[in-house]
């Protein structure tokens, strides 16, 4: 079982989540059968001393008798030996273990990454940013801890348990079966244990992202912080964040000592009962004093790996419930995908078609409600309307950023479910209000709307926009560091790149979001003469939050409550005496407020 959003996690058993996460990440089990085998030769070094051990004792070191002491030297010389042999193996089986899980760990990783990207913009939204950054970071680095250390803990324990075992058997059957009996009320316990362990690492592996959620909200949203004065509510978010995750570390912690003690208790058991049965053994004449010596070495090899090994029981629950977040993430469906058999667009400058389109969110009544338009080839189009009136969604639906519930939005004749996203982001461009930029240099954010753009390209799109006065205002020009998410630059100057960036994309229709609303008035004058020039000869819809874009568009649209409500030009629409003259009128008054504020000032 699997959910979406901020559903429950998957809950399936610890087995089939490691099955289904090394599936995800095949490189992992490549060779994984010559690592194990390397694995199991690189404890058999540790038994080597014991037998030494024994075999001097029984030869008459124990009873201060004769022994041969070439026999001895031969025999510490194949201890060495065995001891350096498996020490070369560990080293060959720890690479391969670290090279196979990294390749696999990055597999998925890249996976995740894309399957985040993949998801519709509604799925996204409904996911704190923060909590999806740690299941790509942190849920990953958790799984590949365990894999490349408390896994390798675990094969090295096994296979140390495995050998001294055998060991034990053929020096005295009646020793092993007391020390093996010693440890069966831990085995059984351990399964409760497992299932309470997953549980609170479960728990563990959520706070982790909610912590990282809250932490990241106000160090991006530093200025508003600031600005409003609300440090101490936010650092009191921040220590919520941090102190629900301590008390569920604490909680696992808890349990993760129950474990470890037990298993010291079940070691000292095990060492009693071996040493006191022995005794008895050896005073029968049944066992020799080396044996029994050796036998209390052995014990120790088998008592050391179950201490290790309710460790790894704790890291293996921490991962799995790691893990489990990552495959929930892959599990989550995306909405909006790229058709099987895509059918190409036509070339040239592209119109659009919303045929009766119907929009709703997940529970929620319609946004938009049998909307029917077709905008035209190289038509300008305004999308007027109140908040919430659907002006949005519908340039989403435009974009393919989601997907209608009823109806077809389709471009140049082919529903947009049918073209690959490639082919649509060639043709279709959407240009947010404010644009984002990635922390690198100009040069490098304008070649994210054409990657092979070069020098020349860059220079010409620039004069093309009549924007070379603004570049060499710049202190390095092109090569200018505008800093992360821009920051370096002013709003307006970020949205120039984001025209810069959607005129070296070149497509045949933009999807603007207002993109002279919030910028000074020198700025707007410069945006303004740029986006004219962007727009000439393209098919444009602008949703304008400002009546003056509606002014000099060829036509304008009106929503309203979800429903296409008014049609024509802005002459038309004010004659009307609807909703758009009640719109306009509205922005008039303001703007000669305004205006009139500012000259007060």
């Amino acid at each position: 079982m699997s959910t979406t959003g901020r559903g429950t996690p998957t809950r399936e058993g610890g087995l089939d989540i490691v099955r289904r996460g090394l599936a995800l990440s095949p490189e992992v089990r490549e060779g994984l059968g010559l690592t194990l085998t390397l694995a199991v030769l690189s404890t058999i070094g540790g038994t080597a001393v014991p037998i030494v051990v024994q075999r001097a004792v029984d030869s008459g070191l124990g009873d201060g008798g004769r022994i041969d002491v070439g026999a001895l030297v031969q025999g510490l010389l194949a201890a060495l030996a065995a001891i350096l042999l498996t020490a070369v193996v560990a080293y060959v089986m720890r690479v391969r273990l670290f090279v196979a899980s990294e390749r696999g760990l990055t597999t998925l990783r890249v996976r995740a990454f894309r399957h985040v990207h993949d998801l519709s913009m509604l799925t996204q939204n409904a996911e704190r940013r923060g909590v999806l950054v740690s299941r790509v970071t942190s849920d990953i680095d958790q799984v590949s801890l365990f894999l490349q250390f408390t896994g390798i803990m675990l094969v090295l324990s096994g296979g140390q348990i495995v050998v001294a075992t055998i060991v034990m058997a053929f020096y005295s059957w009646q020793l092993t079966i007391v020390v093996l009996a010693a440890f069966v009320p831990l085995v059984v316990s351990l399964r409760w244990f497992a299932g309470r362990l997953s549980r609170a690492y479960d728990t563990v592996r959520r706070s982790v992202g909610e912590m990282l959620a809250v932490i990241a909200e106000p160090v991006v949203g530093a200025s508003v912080v600031r600005a409003h004065a609300i440090e101490a509510r936010t650092q009191q978010r921040v220590d919520g964040g941090i102190d629900a995750n301590l008390s569920a570390n604490v909680r696992a912690q808890k349990l993760v000592a129950v474990t470890f003690a037990s298993a010291g208790l079940s070691g000292g058991l095990a060492i009693a009962g071996a040493v006191g049965v022995g005794v008895w053994l050896g005073v029968g004449g049944r066992l020799s004093v080396g044996t029994v010596i050796a036998f209390a070495f052995l014990v120790g090899l088998v008592v050391g790996p179950v201490q290790n090994a309710t460790q790894v029981l704790t890291e293996a629950q921490n991962a799995i419930a790691s893990w489990r977040r990552v495959i929930d993430l892959l599990d989550t469906p995306a909405e909006v995908v790229d058709p099987a058999d895509p059918v190409p667009l036509p070339d040239g400058v592209l119109g659009a078609d919303f045929e009766h389109v119907t929009f709703a969110y997940p529970d929620g009544p319609p946004v938009l409600q049998d909307v029917d338009v077709r905008i035209a080839p190289r038509q300008r189009v305004a999308v007027v309307g109140e908040t919430g009136s659907g002006k949005t969604t519908f340039a989403k639906l435009l974009t393919r950023l989601m997907d209608p519930r009823d109806g077809a939005v389709l471009l140049g004749g082919t529903d947009l479910r049918d073209v690959a996203f490639a082919d649509l982001r060639r043709h279709v461009l959407m240009v947010p209000q404010e644009g984002f930029l990635f922390d690198a240099t100009l040069r490098e954010n304008l070649r994210y709307g054409r990657e092979d753009a070069g020098e020349s390209d860059l220079l010409d799109v620039v004069h093309r926009l009549g924007l070379d006065d603004w570049l060499a205002s710049l202190p390095a020009g092109l090569d200018t560091e505008v800093g992360q998410r821009g920051e370096s630059l002013s709003a307006g100057e970020r949205q120039l790149v984001a025209l810069l960036r959607s005129a070296l994309a070149d497509p045949e229709l933009l999807v603007l979001d207002e993109a002279t609303s919030a910028v000074d008035p020198h700025t707007e004058l410069r945006t303004t003469r740029a986006l004219e020039r962007l727009l000439d000869g393209r098919t444009s819809v602008t949703i304008a939050h400002r009546l003056t874009t509606a002014e000099n568009a060829d036509r304008v649209l009106v929503f309203d409550a979800g429903r296409l409500v008014e049609d024509g030009t802005h002459a038309e629409l004010v004659a009307l005496g609807g909703t758009y003259t009640r719109l306009h009128a509205s922005w008039v008054a303001q703007s000669q407020m305004d205006q009139g504020a500012r000259m007060e000032t």
